[in-house]
């Protein structure tokens, strides 16, 4: 599975800066509102050390890491639901993201004007937020006539009604379908609606050079991961050992792509598992608590389908004993079978019959 993150905000804060910066991939950057009018879309490997550990003892012919899927969306603003600005066109983009990134504004730039004219974070989250409920509400009214038209025919869409109906009554209190904390069973009866708001969330606020050391307040009681757009947007024109040095120079030991592909990764519950030999040395994004034969279905649901059981080694264990042979000479490769909970790090080789 691929993960793909929506990256919202109001105009002017940031968002197109932190995607280039983000992919190395030329999104129009500019002072002014709607300063693009297309999606930008770029996908970037996962940065993952371990790859390299597994590299080093299997001398693999590729590397392949896992992948994060950037849409930099349009500035929305306050009516963009209602087709204010650039409108629906872009709300139905976020519709295809696994999760929504909103980029709220901390950098101080008086060239750089802010639409609601002062620099407020909180407040323009809940303006992004407004108008995420505001375009699933208009979803939901929508679909209403045409539910109510399926009950009068099968009755199973009872539970439909009563969950779209339940989902309306929270968005008069302001609350986002993720807030409602539905049932499985609910929230699938619901799922072809799509809506925006039952995606998770997190925040970055884009920050000037000079506040990596700073407090910020709170998002709905979520911190933000702050993120100078316009400091990795220079370090990703720098080669390698520069772009480190230049960080460390800064007090940052990490990049602010791995700051939020990890945060993204917690926010779903998501974790990776690798496959490793002399062909390649690959990373797969399972969800945590998969079990054997659906970590397999992620490489080929043949796998899945005629998954027999699975040589299982621990990431540390391969590390160890230097791969495959070393850990079944160690007795550290176990066979699993299909309740097998995949762990994060598992190096696997799946058997199966189709």
């Amino acid at each position: 599975m691929s993960l793909s993150i929506g990256i919202v905000g109001l105009p002017n804060v940031g968002k197109s800066t932190l995607f280039t910066a983000l992919t190395k991939k030329g999104g129009l950057a500019a002072d002014y509102p709607f300063a693009f009018t297309e999606t930008n879309i770029g996908a970037v490997p996962v940065p993952d050390t371990r790859l390299d550990a597994l590299a080093q003892i299997d001398r693999p012919a590729k590397i392949i890491p896992a992948t994060v899927e950037f849409v930099d969306i349009a500035g929305l603003m306050a009516g963009s639901s209602r087709g204010e600005g650039l409108g629906n066109k872009f709300l139905a983009n976020i519709r295809e993201a696994d999760a929504i990134c909103e980029v709220v504004r901390l950098f101080e730039s008086p060239g750089v004007m802010h639409v609601a004219g002062k620099i407020d974070p909180v407040g323009d989250a809940e303006t992004l937020k407004l108008e995420l409920i505001f375009a699933d509400m208009a979803t939901i009214e929508r679909a209403l006539p045409r539910i109510e038209r399926e009950l009068r025919r099968d009755k199973s869409y009872e539970l439909k009604l009563a969950v779209a109906k339940k989902v309306l009554a929270g968005f008069d209190e302001g609350l986002r379908a993720l807030d409602l904390s539905l049932s499985k069973e609910e929230r699938e009866a619901i799922y072809d609606l799509h809506l925006l708001t039952m995606k998770p969330s997190l925040y970055v606020a884009n920050i000037d050079e000079g506040q990596l050391d700073a407090d910020f307040p709170l998002i709905e009681g979520k911190p933000m991961i702050p993120i100078c757009a316009q400091t990795e947007a220079d370090l990703s024109e720098l080669d390698p050992e520069e772009a480190r040095e230049y960080r460390e120079s800064l007090g940052l030991d990490e990049s602010g792509l791995v700051r939020l592909v990890r945060e993204a990764y917690r926010l779903l519950g998501l974790q990776s598992y690798f496959t490793s030999g002399e062909k390649e040395t690959r990373a797969w994004t399972i969800p945590i608590g998969a079990k054997a034969p659906q970590a397999a279905g992620v490489i080929h649901s043949d796998f899945e389908r005629g998954f027999i059981k699975a040589e299982t080694a621990s990431f540390a264990d391969y590390v160890a004993f230097k791969g495959e042979a070393g850990c079944r000479a160690a007795g550290k490769l176990r066979l699993e079978g299909k309740e097998y909970v995949v762990q994060d790090g598992d190096v696997m080789h799946f058997k199966f019959n189709v």
